[in-house]
């Protein structure tokens, strides 16, 4: 497994990363819909005080998902 692969929770503010999988599948239309797609470049540039939504900045505009979203798409770390 690439030990630059990680959930999008786990992604630290700022730092970019690539979309490269969802691991919930019921999601997977409502991602890609929302512009999440494999291969987009993303980072998380917000969270609320109790850490539930998080504001990613995907696609060139900024989008709020819950942390149980997030948690299904997998990144890879742009070095």
């Amino acid at each position: 497994m690439n030990k630059n692969l990680m959930k999008l929770t786990d992604l630290p503010f700022k730092q970019r990363a690539i979309i490269k999988s969802f691991g919930e599948t019921e999601l997977y239309v409502k991602l890609l819909e929302m512009g999440c797609i494999p291969e987009e470049e993303i980072s998380v540039e917000l969270t609320a005080p109790f850490g539930d939504p998080i504001a990613i900045n995907v696609a060139g505009y900024q989008l709020s998902l819950r942390k149980a979203e997030a948690e299904n798409i997998w990144v890879e770390l742009i070095e």
